[in-house]
């Protein structure tokens, strides 16, 4: 045995109740679990190095269904962001835009659209074009696993372009290839930013068709979907029956009920579930555990703006006449990517921008319209923001859901970025477990774990058995809680002392290491590419 810890308190991620092992590590995988009292003549395992583990709970690894860490992965080693919550893998390829399939046309247009995410990449080695030679540069080594979906929006920009119309036949034909060949070379489903252009010029049928092929590959569909506002209810719906309709499972990406339109309206959207899942639906949702979004300042524009790309919305912002029928849309009749709801500009908080000289902004909440058309132009569209207009009883009421998973929706740009992105996971068991009781301790971590591996269709993670890959979360359950806040937002976690991938420690004594274990993280029976590591 390479390593045991003694006197674990074991959280098995099945959700059953906890027991006292020693667990050995051998090879990077679980070799022995020991229960106390186990029968006599049961020898207690040794190995090269022993660890007390008297006081801590072990789990399995987090998986964050849900992150923005594209280019983080490869811009920053560290990556304590995740490390250090107790995170071994992330999802990647989130809300319909990421860096693969590409041309270099795609490349440079998606770049400059979520730059307020992920910055500009003028500090990445962009050598990849394919989904599977981006996973093939994060097998190079990278602080924690990776998953990845292929990003509709993506693709619509690389086979159409930025127009506002449906694909022709030629056009969805090669979004069924790129689609196809994402998912032969490694990808474990497809997303969606059904409230972002291009991918919210698809209409539905263009989307069950790349959702059957998605299906083809035992893949899943994961929308943001086209309302958290006005019609969030039938917007929910609509990914239900679209995704029925070609036969793939859904996973609802930060699946929230927004807005004063939707206070106290989450039984609606569990009840919307339940009956799909009855019916025979597999689907599974993430959330995270605090009640602001964080996107794009552009982001809430009417996508009528947005038609033709980036360069083509500035034009417009610059011009009076066109301005003001942005405003109208925003302050008056509701903008479709503001959800359909009239906005409310005190609820937007600017959390990061692009160019230095407009730092002043960061932590001010907008007033008007006139401050926000000069801070896209300025800015060049790459602020980002927080906007205040979720509610607890709908976050507390989602939480407890049986098919609900722990995503963090982590953006990592900006001064002053959403506390969720080194928050989520303490925040759910310091918060949400032992403060107010909303989870039992033994529910969380399944929720943190095993769920969302067997939405992912991992075999051998999310569980502590004998056997599975050893990427462990080692934390104090009496202590462990987020040091992140809205004032402080990179401020580390506490109470989590150890983690491990591959039985190899990413954090240890509440440090992060030098060990770059992490790499993709493979659709089972990939057949080209990097073998999977499932």
């Amino acid at each position: 045995m390479d390593l045991v810890f003694r006197d674990a308190e074991v959280v098995d991620g099945s959700g059953a109740p906890s027991y006292r092992a020693d667990v050995a590590l051998a090879d990077g995988r679980i070799a022995a679990i020991v229960k106390e009292g186990a029968a006599a003549g049961c020898q207690r395992p040794t190995a090269r190095r022993v660890m007390d583990a008297e006081g801590l709970v072990l789990s399995p690894g987090f998986i964050d269904m849900h992150a923005h860490s594209d280019l983080a992965l490869l811009r920053d080693p560290d990556h304590s962001a995740k490390a250090a919550q107790g995170v071994t893998l992330e999802v990647l390829g989130q809300d319909g835009l990421s860096y693969a399939p590409v041309d270099d046309r795609t490349l440079a247009e998606v770049r400059r659209t979520i730059a307020g995410w992920n910055g500009d990449g003028s500090d990445i080695d962009f050598d990849w074009r394919t989904v599977g030679e981006y996973l093939d540069r994060l097998d190079r080594g990278i602080a924690v696993n990776a998953a990845y979906l292929i990003p509709q929006s993506t693709v619509r920009m690389y086979a159409v372009g930025w127009d506002d119309r449906p694909a022709t036949e030629a056009e969805l034909d090669r979004m069924r290839q790129l689609v196809a060949e994402g998912m032969e070379q490694g990808a474990v489903g497809m997303s969606s930013g059904l409230t972002y252009t291009p991918g919210m010029y698809a209409p539905d049928a263009e989307l069950t068709e790349l959702c059957r092929v998605v299906a083809g590959y035992d893949g899943y569909y994961c929308p943001h979907h086209r309302s958290y506002g006005a019609g969030a209810l039938e917007a929910y719906e609509e990914m239900v029956r679209l995704t029925r309709d070609a036969g793939c499972a859904l996973h609802l990406a930060h699946a929230t009920m927004n807005f004063g339109v939707n206070e106290g309206r989450a039984p609606e959207l569990l009840t919307l579930l339940d009956e799909a899942l009855a019916a025979g639906s597999d689907i599974s949702l993430d959330t995270y555990p605090y009640t602001p979004g964080c996107t794009t300042l552009a982001a809430v524009l009417p996508s009528w703006a947005h038609e033709g790309g980036p360069e083509a919305l500035l034009a417009r912002l610059r011009d009076d006449a066109t301005a003001e029928r942005i405003r109208h849309h925003l302050e008056e009749t509701g903008s479709d990517g503001c959800h359909g709801v009239p906005v409310d500009w005190p609820t937007i908080e600017i959390s990061g921008v692009t160019d230095p000289s407009l730092s002043p902004y960061v932590g001010r909440h907008l007033t008007d319209w006139p401050t926000a058309r000069r801070l896209l132009v300025d800015d060049r569209l790459g602020t980002t923001i927080l906007q205040h207009v979720g509610h607890e009883e709908n976050v507390r009421a989602i939480m407890r859901h049986r098919v609900h998973t722990g995503g963090s929706d982590g953006i990592l740009q900006g001064s002053k970025p959403h506390p969720r992105a080194y928050g989520t996971f303490p925040e759910y068991l310091g918060r949400y477990v032992r403060e107010e009781s909303v989870l039992t301790l033994e529910e969380c971590v399944a929720h943190l774990t095993s769920r969302p591996a067997a939405r992912l269709r991992l075999p051998d993670r999310g569980l502590v058995r004998e056997g599975h890959r050893a990427d462990l979360t080692l934390f104090d359950p009496t202590t462990v809680a987020a040091g992140a806040t809205y004032a402080h937002p990179r401020t580390l976690p506490t109470g989590i002392p150890h983690v491990l991938i591959d039985g190899r420690f990413v954090i240890e004594d509440g440090k992060r290491t030098d060990v770059l274990a992490g790499r993709s993280v493979r659709r089972v029976g990939t057949t080209e590419g990097a073998p999977r590591r499932a």
